[in-house]
Parts: structure tokens; sequence; C-alpha cells
């Protein structure tokens, strides 16, 4: 439970880090396939940045409800794949929205 916290934790951080530099207008770091019919750049980033953001947050909520005890990983697996849903979800939105489609 601890070694899964931390991983995810971790995980978060480095997500985290991404979607901000994303946000802030490093659309760079999406590749350029992504990106192909994308009229304003800053608006993507920004966009596909708070989408991303779901991803940490999850992870973190995850890792924090794995340290409640070992009768509670069912709930941190919960909280990870629904977590991870809407941040495909809503990263496939902006996708649409902003390019088109997702290639």
């Amino acid at each position: 439970m601890i070694l899964y916290a931390v991983i995810m934790f971790a995980v978060a951080l480095l997500f985290g880090i991404i979607a901000a530099l994303i946000y802030k207008g490093k659309t760079n770091l999406i590749h350029e396939y992504h990106q192909t019919n994308v009229q304003n750049k800053a608006t993507y980033g920004k966009a596909f940045g708070k989408a991303m953001a779901v991803f940490p947050v999850a992870m973190a909520l995850s890792g924090a409800a794995a340290l409640i005890g070992e009768n509670a990983m069912g709930v941190a697996f919960g909280i990870l794949t629904l977590g991870l849903t809407i941040g495909i979800i809503a990263i496939l939105r902006v996708q649409k929205k902003h390019n088109g489609g997702v290639f």
C-alpha cells in the first residue's frame, strides 16, 4: 500500500509538471500529428493542459486512498480507473474540438 502510494504520488507529480508546462504553452510536448489542424496553439495548450491535469489529481487521490489501509485498495483502484477514464474523455474532447479528431 505504501509502495503503491509512493508510486502514485511520484507519477502524479510528473504528470502535473507536464500538464502545467503544456498549459503554459509548451505544446511541443504533444506529438505533432495531434496538432495537425490546430489553429490556435495557445488555446489548445490551455485546454489540453486542463484536461491532462485530471490524471495527476486522480493518481494523488488514489495514492491517498491506498494509505488508509489494505481494505481501501479497491477504492484506490476505483478512483484511479474513474479518474483515468474522465481524463481520457477530456483529452479526446479537446482533440476533437481543436484538431477535428484524435489524429
